[in-house]
């Protein structure tokens, strides 16, 4: 059973609630802060869950219980008793009891023992059960296998052990031993991950726990452990996160079930897993499509003209145009009753879709609908081709396109072309990669998106220097790193990403193409009269000290604004243009050697000069 605790999702109970059957769980752990500032009666969420077809899997927690002195002792025991009365009213038989943390309990192991035995008895009487579960911090337990030991111990059949993820990996404890832990008595299983931090484990636990699947910690063996028990209980979330408490209750919940479903399937022959398709090869971004009123046409034709891009082609039912260089295509949509017409009344000038080319377009699209992500089909002429597409970052799209309709059918089929000489004409070969601006809170959402749906890696966070505050990037990455995906957010209203936010609610807001020569390519590009972002000179003083670099060469990237970057597998050259009418900009890149960074460490000199230019 998939199931989920409240205390994940913003919002609530009753909207938590719909969240999460609309996403498909059909467990849900009840958090006692939920049920005490709910305007009802328990057995209103009771009926309100039969309602919604969820079951009640868990009520929690329940602290601070055992191996109390007197007269806490006594009173813990009437505690649980009007939680028992609790549980019956919701409807659910089970209770989780995390380990102690209190400064006033007892280091006696038997005293652990007898109280939970006590506990237990008194469950059992009225036909409840009770999981005893070690928290990370507790203050003495919290290692698995000494509440295991216990709960052994104890030995009754209404107290079994509960295991939760990141209370074991976070204190770096070997999962090997739940496999050791009889089936029958494990009674719960909660799924967390989080990033790799390095700070206070309960801080790391109430504030940043996210999804498995969007982060760091070792959850293979946790579950390769767990498989070997047989356990066919619920595998439920339990996420304490700033990031959910602020991002739409909808979109955290499906991300929820995305991310039980890739954890299910983590081990491929294991128990839970349900045959996904493995992830398509790609090869790279096959076109990319600007949604613009007839007002744009000439400002962005001009402005991609002196990129060295050519009018190549005209749609022949949509006032559509395809414009080419190397293997670069960009659509520009001017219609007025599709999709591209829709996004544009929400984003202004904007990329609306992007095309990716793959080798099993069929076997992408079972991938995609086995991670519920919505699809999308657009109007269709007579004659013409449909291409699949999924909804991406903001509502965009993202085609699916085989290697035998990229090689030219596509726009043979759907367009009338003219001006198929091949020259390219500033040297631009291919798109490098995309960079999308997010709301801050959906970063961990969409970095899960690409790495289940798409089957692409997460790259490392890193944190950017705007001269109006901080941003974070983090790049999704195909396998092959074909397609090159930056996704960026900034909690600060002014710097760059989140101006692009405020004025037209984010999307791709950089363009990277890839140059052979970009020396030779900026010059073109200067003499067709693009203007480029003008660099500090300062920054080149301090690049031919910190590389040692040739004094010609420096002076040759000095004259033509292009960045330097360098690490252990090569060298990497940028240049970037002025924005367009204050919306995207361009890149242009050239990778030497084996780089395949994004020039990270030029971020906060692009930042400062896209900021001096205004």
């Amino acid at each position: 059973m998939r199931a989920i605790a409240t205390v994940c999702l913003s919002g609530d109970l009753r909207s938590k609630l719909d969240a999460i059957a609309r996403a498909g769980f059909e467990g849900v752990e009840i958090f006692e802060n939920d049920l005490i500032s709910f305007d009802g009666t328990p057995s209103d969420i009771r009926d309100l869950c039969e309602t919604l077809k969820l079951k009640i899997v868990a009520f929690q927690p329940f602290r601070d219980f055992e191996a109390m002195p007197e007269p806490a002792r006594s009173r813990n025991l009437q505690r649980a008793e009007r939680k028992f009365d609790v549980m019956q009213e919701l409807g659910t038989d089970f209770m989780l009891v995390c380990s102690n943390v209190s400064p006033q309990t007892l280091d006696d192991r038997d005293r652990v023992v007898a109280d939970l035995r006590e506990l237990a008895d008194r469950a059992a009487a009225r036909g409840l059960r009770i999981g005893f579960e070690a928290l990370a911090w507790g203050r003495h337990i919290s290692d698995y296998r000494d509440a295991w030991d216990v709960v052994k111990r104890a030995d009754h059949p209404a107290l079994g052990v509960v295991l939760d993820s990141f209370h074991i990996l976070s204190r770096g404890h070997d999962p090997a031993a739940i496999a050791d832990i009889p089936r029958d008595k494990i009674f719960f299983v909660q799924v967390a991950d989080a990033p790799l931090l390095d700070m206070d484990v309960l801080q790391w636990s109430r504030h940043f726990r996210c999804f498995p699947g969007q982060g760091r910690l070792p959850l293979a063996p946790f579950m390769e452990a767990l498989a070997k028990t047989g356990y066919d209980g619920p595998l439920s979330h339990e996420i304490f996160s700033d990031a959910f408490r602020a991002a739409p209750t909808d979109v955290t919940a499906m991300d929820g079930m995305r991310s039980l479903i890739y954890l299910e399937n983590l081990l491929p022959n294991g128990p839970w897993a349900e045959g996904i398709p493995p992830a398509s090869g790609y090869h790279g971004v096959h076109f990319i499509e600007f949604t613009l009123d007839e007002d744009s046409a000439a400002p962005l034709g001009e402005f991609i003209g002196a990129l060295g891009f050519r009018h190549v082609g005209r749609h022949r039912s949509k006032n559509v145009e395809l414009w080419k260089q190397g293997e670069i295509h960009l659509v520009l949509n001017f219609e007025t009753d599709s999709f591209a017409h829709t996004f544009r009344l929400l984003h202004g000038t904007s990329v609306c879709a992007v095309g990716f080319r793959v080798d099993d377009v069929a076997a992408a699209l079972a991938r995609a609908r086995a991670f519920k992500a919505p699809t999308y089909r657009g109007q269709v002429g007579e004659g013409e081709m449909e291409i699949p597409a999924l909804r991406g970052v903001e509502g965009s799209l993202i085609y699916l396109v085989d290697e035998e309709t990229a090689l030219d059918r596509q726009w043979q089929t759907d367009f009338e072309l003219f001006d198929q000489k091949t020259r390219d004409e500033a040297g631009l070969a291919r798109i490098d990669h995309l960079s999308y601006v997010l709301p801050a809170p959906q970063l961990l959402g969409w970095q899960l998106y690409y790495h289940t749906v798409l089957g692409f890696k997460a790259d490392t966070e890193h944190e950017i220097v705007d001269p109006r505050g901080m941003m974070v990037s983090q790049a999704v990455n195909s396998p092959d790193a074909s397609i090159r995906i930056p996704l960026t957010v900034s909690q600060a209203q002014d710097t760059n990403s989140g101006r692009f936010l405020s004025e037209f609610r984010g999307g791709i807001q950089q363009i990277a193409f890839e140059s052979r020569d970009i020396l030779a390519s900026v010059d073109e590009l200067t003499a067709r009269g693009l203007p480029l972002l003008r660099i500090p000179g300062n920054y080149y003083d301090d690049l031919e000290a910190r590389f040692d670099l040739d004094p010609e060469f420096v002076e040759a990237i000095r004259s033509r604004n292009i960045l330097f970057d360098r690490n252990d597998a090569g060298d990497f050259l940028h240049a970037y243009t002025d924005t367009f009418s204050g919306r995207f900009f361009f890149e242009i890149v050239e990778r030497r050697g084996g780089y395949e960074r994004f020039g990270e460490a030029n971020a906060g000199v692009r930042l400062a000069a896209q900021a001096a230019q205004g």
